[in-house]
């Protein structure tokens, strides 16, 4: 269906990289279906990637950590500022601010069609302190308000969707499920792996993402297997729930991992690993798993809400208990000893990637879901 080119769609986003590496396939099926794409980002980096999508930029600045009650004011007055000058027909919001704000300015501003993606439950879902139970109360609350806003609210997992409905959040009609953000498997492409077997971990280096189990497997294998490498990618932000540059230095002079920063180029990584490892306390569906599948690479991860669902255990890798770096080391040293498995299970994993998570398949649903596509 075609719908002319005036029609509008607004993507509201927390970070401009994830709108290039998550969402830049779902941004070009909006152009091919008539719609102007307009993408708001909290700041300048990486614009002309975007644009090179063929969306338009709007810079709506963004306190993504905590609540501050003037700047996010500040922000849900800019976004109805926004809405209320391009009128647009659609719009999306991601995490957590973009959801909650985003659908409360649109609504305002009169936005027939106002959608909320949950690309997982976040921090707050999962911290155990004081402080984190309290922030939980109050995301709760504000979950509630902004959807109260939403027409539609699309999980990523059947677990997020659920709890998010038990918890009345949410109202059941409103919600529907994908399977994640998918992954371009045209992009993504099987690779011969290395002579040395190579666990690969690629995440924000974060507590909740399962980095400090990661790095205690890699120093209980690391002492018994001095032929086999460990790397991790990824940054280490100023974040509450972030590890500090001081907790990781000792797993790096001590030889135990490879660290990388940020790239824009995972690939190259991919290339240089036999197994992928995310020990994650809990995830929307993990892109760098789909990532990792799309490459035939077999998967260690948890049996955690998004993560479980990239696994069919023992066929295409493991799935390990949260919180467990003991589980992990074990699945590590199994794939050392069954090295002819490496491959098979990675074939495994394409499969499986191909059948639920090929980005194609996962977009025809998402425009089902926005109302604007009718067929599938």
């Amino acid at each position: 269906m075609f719908w002319g080119a005036y029609m509008k769609f607004v993507l509201i986003s927390p970070k401009n990289r994830t709108v290039y590496n998550f969402r830049g396939e779902l941004v070009q099926e909006l152009i091919n279906e008539g719609y102007e794409v307009i993408v708001t980002g909290p700041n300048n980096e990486d614009v002309s990637r975007i644009e090179d999508l063929g969306a338009k930029f709007e810079l709506i600045p963004l306190n993504k950590n905590g609540i501050n009650v003037v700047s996010d004011l500040k922000y849900i007055l800019s976004l109805f500022k926004l809405f209320r000058r391009e009128k647009p027909d659609v719009t999306l919001g991601y995490t957590i601010k973009p959801v909650i704000y985003g659908s409360i300015a649109a609504k305002l501003a009169g936005v027939k069609n106002v959608n909320s993606m949950i690309t997982g439950a976040g921090y707050v879902f999962t911290a155990k302190s004081f402080k984190a139970k309290i922030l939980k109360s109050l995301t709760s609350l504000l979950y509630y308000i902004g959807f109260k806003s939403s027409n539609t609210v699309i999980f990523q997992n059947r677990d997020d969707l659920s709890e998010f409905i038990t918890r009345n959040l949410v109202n059941e009609r409103k919600t529907r499920l994908v399977n994640g953000s998918g992954v371009n498997m045209n992009r993504f492409t099987p690779t011969t792996k290395p002579d040395q077997i190579t666990f690969f971990m690629l995440s924000r280096v974060m507590y909740s993402k399962g980095v400090m189990e990661y790095l205690e497997a890699a120093k209980k294998v690391n002492c018994k297997y001095s032929n086999v490498k460990f790397m991790l990618l990824g940054a280490v932000e100023d974040l509450q729930d972030s590890l500090s540059k001081e907790e990781l230095e000792p797993y790096i002079n001590d030889g135990i991992i490879d660290y990388y920063g940020e790239t824009n180029d995972v690939t190259k990584y991919f290339n240089e690993s036999s197994v992928f490892v995310l020990p994650s306390y809990r995830e929307g569906t993990p892109r760098t798993v789909l990532e990792a599948m799309a490459m035939k690479r077999p998967v260690i991860t948890t049996d955690a809400p998004g993560c479980k669902e990239t696994v069919v255990d023992g066929v295409n890798g493991f799935i390990v208990p949260v919180r467990n770096s003991d589980a992990v080391a074990d699945k590590m040293e199994w794939f050392i000893s069954n090295q002819e498995q490496i491959d098979i299970m990675g074939e495994e994993s394409y499969k499986l990637c191909y059948e639920k998570f090929d980005v194609e398949k996962v977009n025809r649903e998402m425009l089902k879901h926005l109302g604007i596509k009718s067929e599938v």
